[in-house]
């Protein structure tokens, strides 16, 4: 199959590409800058400098990881589901569990989401379900179109809660967490999310929402870890305390819960996560490196 990934260049549209391209597919990048274009030659995979309706047309698929501003993501998503409109072309979206994000000041939540199960999405992210949405009705027009809803993705040159507790360690001098600590995110590696994006092309279904989840990790087992690691203390931080350590965004998601299931890819498609402790990262030479900074 021929594929086109929009956001080639980033963290998870790059893993998706190179995994894409071991199992045989022609995998062609979108590149926007001379840096993007040298990124995506050492890799190995073809690079489309900017003419995105020329790459449209070529492809048999398009992946959409990219992770543009809210008001340009659903205007470039409107865009790539017109152009391939009654063409059978299979399209699939990249969301994320930010979508059933909820503000629980470091408590645990018992709320767990499958794929089609009914929540309140968190106002920050109505535009991203707003482009689930859309996408999941141009199965109704001719595309072969999907989303898949990745938890906290984690792995090799992440930025994700792990390397944001051990930033915590040189900004305060311990290991940080948010109230109790005990909210926590349903994670998965970006490798397993590369492999459901393969099977996803392969056998998804017009119109299906599929979920990426691995395993959960509670902020506070993770201060812990970190602690252990680098040997300070741990410290709760409340909201406002949490802001000055990672900014507005970054408090907001340390401080929130975001629990999902994904039923539906493994019974389906048969999808089987392969990594499922983000501990493990603990150690990382890269992390440590964060806590000394």
């Amino acid at each position: 199959m021929r594929v086109l990934v929009i956001g080639a260049t980033g963290f998870v549209g790059g893993a998706v590409a190179r995994h894409l391209g071991t199992e045989g597919h022609v995998v062609t990048g979108l590149a926007r800058s001379d840096d993007a274009v040298k990124t995506l030659t050492a890799q190995g995979i073809r690079v489309l400098r900017g003419d995105l309706d020329t790459g449209v047309a070529e492809a048999d698929a398009v992946v959409f990881a990219a992770q543009p501003a809210p008001d340009v993501e659903q205007a470039m998503v409107t865009e790539l589901l017109d152009a391939v409109a009654g063409t059978g072309k299979t399209f699939v979206f990249t969301s994320g569990s930010g979508v059933h994000l909820q503000r629980t000041a470091g408590a645990w939540s018992e709320d767990s989401f499958a794929e089609d199960d009914p929540f309140t999405v968190e106002p920050l992210a109505a535009g991203r379900l707003a482009a689930e949405d859309a996408v999941r009705a141009a199965a109704g027009r001719g595309v072969r179109a999907m989303v898949v809803r990745p938890g906290l993705i984690w792995g090799p040159g992440d930025h994700g809660h792990v390397p944001m507790i051990y930033q915590s360690v040189a900004r305060t001098g311990a290991a940080c967490y948010v109230g109790d600590g005990l909210n926590t995110y349903s994670h998965v590696h970006v490798a397993d999310v590369a492999r459901l994006f393969a099977s996803v092309l392969a056998n998804g279904t017009a119109g299906a929402l599929y979920h990426a989840v691995a395993g959960e990790t509670p902020n506070r087992w993770i201060a812990e870890a970190v602690a252990r690691d680098v040997g300070c203390p741990t410290r709760s931080l409340t909201p406002g305390e949490a802001v000055t350590v990672w900014g507005e965004f970054g408090a907001l998601v340390l401080g929130a819960s975001s629990r999902g299931r994904a039923p539906r890819s493994r019974a389906e498609l048969g999808w089987r996560p392969e990594h499922t402790d983000m501990l493990t990262m603990i150690g990382e030479p890269r992390l440590r490196e964060l806590a000394a900074a």
